[in-house]
């Protein structure tokens, strides 16, 4: 048969990893032009191969390169920067799809969702009620109420009282209480608004049309579902409960004290019952919160275009109708009413920590159920890696919201002794024995790094000897072979992840407990606790105090200067954008004002490049992924149509896939995803490294091991001097793929197995491959 010269054009498809970098460096050229996309992500080529379609002759044997260029997602301009603040909600909401891999339990994974939303949830009201704490309790009740403490302070003087206790309109602790939350609660809007216009501006994307195929059996992976990436109706539901949460913990920090006031005063009937009645609309409004956090996962099945307007729109404006009321009742003359020591219901942050670890720990049950069904070896913690991560986003929510009040209460208590004449109270006291377990935390995670370093020096011996027998007939040199073995050794540490997170996560969990039940048995603070016990027991309990709070200082300067140098320096961004990279690849699913997804705009811009070039050319492609490149890849292969699927060569190299994402979220990208994403792509090879930290192997079972995984690659090219390398080779980790002659070969080799012809069915069933094709590349 005849064929067109437009079917011999073939396209590789090059997409970065994480750092990113420029289509200058990734098509190897100076001169590039973007052929699709814009200013965010794009996709570019040599400007010599702009009309590559048109000049099929000259490309004949080899591929015209494109550069799919998405680093501005994580790391453009200096706002992203201020995404450091929302941590821990980007780490929750990788708990979420942490979750084992299930069969046939779909009660058991719904629980599991619903549990993760509920820790989220908990974030949410454990920031706001942080905020509340500085604002409301430390400047406006605190020391706005102390003459000592206002005293000096001319921003505090409308709200400040005199030596008697008397001030202005102003000092009344009601209305101080009602001013004051204006703070959180134009955080609460901030977090609104920054949800809301990521979303416009990342996930709004409409995924590539999914038209059934009636020989393509429905896809058992998540990912390769027609709904994955477009969430919208979960995540406009999510962001309506957190904001009224938000709303409502602002309405309960002035309210619920105005009203204990009102019962406790004798002071009018009608003020005692309209702050019943709030108190009753706060409880019903937080039950509608948490039924709406309850009531809907994801529906991945469908594209959810739709949207619940009317809970959407009407859930944060009844809250913030009520926030405004509960402002006009505490705004009421009480000129009784006077604040002293600290703010009444600060026994919240022992209620949020206590819900928790509950809720952490019926996490981890229903994880361990899942796993058990259905056990992986290759699974972290076997199973327990999202309850051991959701953990983690509670403790850093606790140490972020715990930093900024001690740091607040030591900027306005000056060097005096909290609770001394002329000084507040403080921060609660829970928070001061949080910040006390971070010294026994930080020795435990010394112990575990002392373990791992002993066993990276163990396994760099036995790689010194590897070197050897890797370069034959080389003359020895000392120093060469150690920084081998040594580059191979500390590559070697990823896989030790899981025992980090997981003796973090437990340890963090128990200190947790501790610090709760001794604030509430004590109610005092660690070294007050002590006093006249032990003389061991009460220098200890001072020394962590006071180191603890040292430590919980440091952190909280080290955050807020870590942020403001990236959000002037391009570079340090980038930085902070290698961490967007990993934690905001997946949709936002359990916490809405998590970081937003950039796989959601990525993936697809990479199905619609594919399957409109493929339409329009007939041409065979290689999608060549390096690093998270390669996670991205391989998710929109999962998206494409099962006949475009079948034209794709798949070309991985520095990949995470099972390494890290096989591992830690064994439910999307386990052996069994991997395996069926091998039989439904035409070819697939990947390449690695044992120098490499970040990539390795598929590890994909019996004989469709080989046929994907390349054996590791030589790293460095050469030992010594040789006549092709006279200079010493570096040692490339994770670095330079495409400098290796062996990633030249792979891409002919993949090339050579595509066939431009209409795919036609196979004879066993299996899904159908191009016409001409011999089997799978088994190089």
């Amino acid at each position: 048969m005849e064929r067109d010269t437009a079917d011999e054009t073939a396209l590789e498809l090059l997409v970065h990893g994480v750092g990113g970098t420029t289509p200058e460096a990734m098509l190897g050229d100076p001169r590039t032009v973007r052929v699709s996309g814009d200013d965010t992500a794009a996709v570019y080529r040599r400007a010599a191969d702009a009309d590559a379609e048109q000049r099929p002759d000259d490309y004949r044997g080899k591929p015209v390169p494109e550069a799919y260029v998405w680093c501005n997602l994580t790391s453009g301009n200096g706002s992203r920067a201020l995404w450091l603040l929302l941590l821990p909600f980007m780490v929750v909401n990788l708990a979420h799809w942490m979750r084992p891999n299930a069969h046939r339990r779909t009660r058991t994974v719904r629980a599991y969702g619903l549990l993760v939303r509920l820790v989220g949830l908990s974030l949410t009201v454990l920031l706001v009620a942080a905020a509340c704490e500085v604002a409301l309790d430390l400047v406006a009740w605190q020391c706005a109420g102390t003459h000592a403490c206002a005293e000096g302070r001319s921003w505090l003087g409308f709200l400040a009282v005199d030596a008697h206790g008397h001030g202005g309109w102003w000092s009344q602790p009601g209305r101080r209480l009602a001013l004051a939350a204006a703070v959180p609660a134009a955080l609460v809007g901030l977090l609104w608004y920054l949800s809301h216009r990521t979303w416009g501006a990342y996930e709004s994307q409409q995924p590539l049309p999914h038209q059934p195929d009636p020989e393509e059996e429905a896809p058992t992976n998540a990912l390769g579902r027609p709904g994955f990436w477009y969430g919208r109706r979960l995540v406009a539901r999510l962001r309506a409960a957190h904001t009224a949460a938000g709303l409502l913990t602002v309405a309960a920090a002035v309210g619920t004290s105005a009203a204990r006031f009102d019962r406790g005063s004798g002071g009018p009937v009608l003020l005692d019952v309209l702050g019943r009645i709030l108190d009753g609309a706060l409880v019903v409004g937080t039950g509608i919160v948490v039924w709406v956090v309850c009531r809907r996962g994801r529906s991945e099945n469908i594209v959810d275009r739709t949207l619940d307007r009317t809970l959407v729109r009407l859930l944060p404006a009844a809250a913030l109708a009520l926030l405004l009321l509960t402002f006009l009742y505490a705004g009421w003359s009480r000129p009784e009413w006077r604040s002293h020591g600290r703010l009444p219901g600060d026994a919240t942050f022992g209620g949020i920590v206590l819900v928790q670890g509950a809720v952490v720990v019926a996490l981890a049950v229903v994880a361990h159920a899942i796993h058990r069904r259905a056990r992986d070896s290759r699974a972290a913690l076997r199973g327990l890696g999202g309850p051991a991560t959701a953990m983690l986003a509670c403790a850093l929510g606790g140490v972020m919201s715990g930093g900024v009040s001690q740091r607040v209460a030591d900027w306005l208590d000056g060097s005096g002794t909290p609770g001394a004449d002329g000084t507040i109270d403080g921060p609660p006291v829970l928070l001061s024995w949080q910040a006390s377990v971070i010294p026994p935390l930080l020795i435990v995670v010394a112990v575990v790094c002392a373990v791992l370093a002993q066993r990276t020096i163990r396994l760099k011996r036995r790689e010194t000897a590897a070197v050897a027998t890797d370069y034959p007939g080389e003359p020895e040199d000392a120093a060469r072979t150690s920084r081998i073995a040594g580059t191979r050794a500390r590559a070697a540490l990823t896989d030790q992840a899981p025992m980090i997170i997981g003796a973090v996560s437990t340890v963090t969990l128990l200190l947790g407990a501790g610090a709760l039940i001794g604030a509430w048995a004590t109610h005092q603070v660690p070294g007050e606790a002590a006093q006249g016990t032990y003389d061991i027991v009460e220098g200890a309990a001072q020394t962590a105090q006071a180191m603890g709070s040292w430590l919980i200082g440091l952190g909280f300067i080290l955050f807020v200067t870590w942020g403001r140098r990236a959000y002037r320096d391009a570079s340090a961004r980038r930085t902070i954008g290698i961490l967007w990279d990993v934690g905001t690849f997946w949709p936002r699913a359990a916490h809405p004002f998590a970081p937003p997804c950039y796989a959601e705009r990525a993936v697809p811009d990479l199905t619609w490049r594919m399957a409109t070039w493929t339409r329009a050319t007939g041409g065979r492609l290689v999608l060549s992924g390096h690093s998270q490149g390669s996670v991205l890849a391989a998710a929109a292969a999962w998206q494409l149509h099962p006949t475009v699927r079948r034209r794709v060569a798949l070309l991985t190299y520095g990949s995470p896939l099972e390494r890290l994402y096989g591992r830690w979220f064994p439910a999307h990208f386990g052996p069994a995803a991997l395996g069926a994403l091998h039989r439904q792509v035409d070819c697939w090879r990947n390449l690695h490294r044992t120098t490499d930290p970040i990539g390795g192997p598929v590890r994909l079972p019996g004989e469709d091991g080989p046929q994907v995984d390349h054996p590791a690659l030589k790293d460095p090219l050469a030992y010594g001097r040789t006549e092709q390398h006279p200079l010493p080779a570096p040692i490339l980790g994770h670095s330079d793929y495409q400098a290796d002659p062996v990633f030249a070969e792979e891409r002919a080799r993949l090339l050579a197995r595509l066939r431009p012809e209409v795919p036609g069915p196979r004879p066993d069933g299996e899904p159908a491959a191009p016409q001409g094709s011999s089997g799978r590349s088994s190089s």
